[in-house]
């Protein structure tokens, strides 16, 4: 632990000297800093994505990094210090942990969070809609995802996996209804709510939407790529190719990999 404390704050000295000497430091504000600490969330999720450990290991570092940068504008705004971040974090955990810090039994999971939302509840947000906790900046597929597990942690939540398919199935229909109607605001809006019905369904499968779509993604551009290859090799591009040609070459890739 003392090792981890000593990393810890040279770690916030460096940040220190950096917002007093650096000018490219000096210069940030929260907004500056914003899409940047968005960009390193993605570069660890791709290196999630990809098992990287050194890279997720590199990764948590530039975050670790953004999260003092923040703290330290906070400080130099009369805003709040580190140590309240940290503190306000570690009160949190503490609190809607009562299991593991108290005496509250819980037989699973669902039972802590159901608790969990309890907490939250007693602290002050009983006033507040359950889904304020969701970020309006999240990917729309994590966004469905997160909205749902909210519902559900009040209750509001199919019963069981048959009965969501069923929503699927009927949502697919209502979509296929609104494409002959040929009113494109009603086609968009009927896509929506199958794409949502279908985000609902992953969950029951315990499935994460974003990440199996994901891996779709890079399924494509894997077996894509390939054919680009085998159509190169002949001295060819794809654009050469009939559809038919090209479903061919696919098929044989797919069936390598």
């Amino acid at each position: 632990m003392e090792k981890v404390s000593n990393a810890f704050i040279r770690l916030v000295k460096i940040m220190d000297e950096l917002r007093a000497q650096c000018p490219w430091d000096q210069k940030q504000t929260i907004h500056t800093l914003r899409s940047m600490t968005i960009e390193e969330l993605y570069e660890l999720v791709d290196a999630i994505d990809s098992n990287d450990w050194n890279g997720i290991k590199e990764e948590l570092g530039d975050l670790f990094l953004h999260l003092l940068f923040y703290s330290k504008i906070g400080t130099e705004q009369n805003q709040f210090q580190l140590e309240e971040v940290l503190n306000g974090i570690a009160e949190k955990l503490i609190r809607r942990h009562p299991h593991i810090y108290g005496d509250v039994k819980v037989k699973d999971e669902e039972e802590v969070k159901r608790n969990w939302q309890k907490i939250k509840s007693a602290e002050g947000k009983s006033d507040k809609s359950i889904l304020e906790g969701v970020p309006k900046s999240l990917p729309a597929i994590v966004k469905a995802a997160r909205i749902q597990e909210k519902a559900k942690q009040v209750g509001f939540e199919w019963e069981n996996k048959e009965d969501v398919w069923k929503k699927v199935d009927e949502e697919i229909k209502e979509l296929q209804d609104a494409e002959k109607s040929t009113c494109q605001e009603d086609i968009e809006a009927e896509f929506g709510d199958v794409l949502f019905s279908l985000i609902n369904y992953a969950r029951f499968l315990q499935v994460d939407p974003e990440a199996a779509l994901e891996r779709t993604n890079q399924k494509f551009i894997q077996r894509f790529k390939s054919m680009e290859a085998i159509a190169l090799s002949k001295g060819l591009q794809l654009t050469d190719l009939s559809l038919a040609q090209m479903d061919e070459m696919w098929n044989l890739v797919k069936r390598k990999n």
